[in-house]
């Protein structure tokens, strides 16, 4: 399905909600069935950007319909676990999730790249991929194995680094760090001699603090600073190599799709492309005050040596490549992914990266 289709769903639903003081329902959900469903979130309602992007959806679907079809969100441990949440739907406990694919990297790693995967696609890349590369058709048909529909439903855009106890300069620094990552970046860091640690975020705080871990990466400014890292581990990392353009996405399972209408297909389908489009937008509004705030209180801003990036970027392309070696799955997706990665940025460089390098060059100049 390509992005004009998702137009066309989104004009067709203005259109039917201005004509709703006209018309006693709007004409999308006449004579359509009263549906219920459940959706369960992988996020705790603290993470307002994220979570709120499950409240948006949930109230455009009632819009759409009339208030015909009703979607209520729960927070992750509210009905299952944060990590649970695409087994609930798959398993039907529950008809929809709003997750991050890569949670479930322990399954399988394919189901990483509806999300991100160490020196991947950043957020727009991540979105033309999947709306208009042929990613959708690869996703459908890998996610369709596991009983379910996926839709996409936000992302942060390039998250930071972490936050680390003491200064990392060089490889030799990353030596027995403790440091809390998971996925394909546990794994291509695990590498380099670091010690991954699997720690939800509710206790990274305490963690830092006692020494437990020496370092953590959680998202970026605006969600970082609400766990108040900051006191704990000075020095702040960019960027986020594992995560250039994280997506967050809706999963469905497949047969209570099915027996949807089309036209509440449609309002799905509407309003998860409006969440996915308006959650990067709040986290590029808020981030810069965010940071702002983090290093008036202390925050030591760094960005990851050279070496440190080359030795990454060395070992994370090795990891991938023998996870396509050994998994067929990967592989499919792996390879036009990977073409469609290297052509997009090419493409950036050109243009956009050129302007921006100006512009950042052109600020600090002031």
């Amino acid at each position: 399905m390509q992005r004009r289709s998702f137009l066309k769903r989104g004009t067709l639903a203005a259109g039917v909600a201005t004509s709703a003081a006209t018309l006693s329902a709007p004409a999308l959900a006449q004579g359509g069935p009263a549906i219920s469903w459940r959706l369960a979130s992988s996020f705790p309602k603290t993470l307002d950007t994220i979570f709120g992007s499950g409240e948006r959806f949930t109230k455009r679907v009632a819009e759409l319909t009339g208030g015909k079809f009703v979607i209520r969100q729960f927070a992750a441990g509210e009905i299952v676990p944060g990590l649970q949440v695409m087994d609930a739907v798959q398993a039907g406990t529950v008809e929809i999730g709003h997750t991050a694919s890569y949670y479930y990297f322990g399954k399988d790693p394919t189901f990483a790249f509806d999300c991100a995967v160490p020196f991947g696609l950043t957020s727009r890349q991540q979105t033309a991929w999947i709306d208009q590369g042929g990613g959708r058709e690869l996703l459908r048909e890998f996610f369709k194995g596991h009983g379910l529909i996926s839709l996409m439903a936000g992302n942060t855009g390039t998250q930071m680094g972490g936050w680390f106890r003491k200064e990392i300069k060089t490889v030799a620094d990353l030596k027995g760090l403790k440091f809390r990552i998971a996925g394909f970046a546990g794994r291509t860091m695990e590498r380099m001699g670091v010690v991954p640690q699997q720690i939800p975020g509710g206790d990274v705080y305490a963690a830092l603090e006692k020494g437990t871990i020496d370092a953590a990466e959680w998202v970026g400014p605006y969600d970082d600073e609400k766990l108040g890292l900051v006191k704990v581990a000075p020095h702040y990392y960019a960027p986020g190599w594992w995560e250039a353009g994280p997506q967050l996405s809706l999963y469905i399972n497949i047969k209570e799709w099915e027996k949807l209408p089309r036209a509440y297909q449609a309002a799905i389908e509407a309003a998860s492309f409006e969440c996915h489009v308006a959650m990067q937008a709040e986290y590029d509004a808020r981030n810069p005050a965010a940071l702002a705030r983090l290093m008036k209180n202390g925050a030591k801003l760094h960005t990851f040596s050279k070496e440190i990036m080359d030795a990454s970027y060395k070992h994370a392309t090795a990891v991938m490549e023998e996870e396509a070696a050994r998994n067929p799955a990967f592989r499919k997706i792996y390879e036009p992914w990977k073409r469609f990665r290297n052509d997009q940025n090419q493409w950036a460089s050109v243009a956009e990266f050129t302007m921006q390098d100006y512009l950042i060059r052109a600020g600090r100049g002031k």
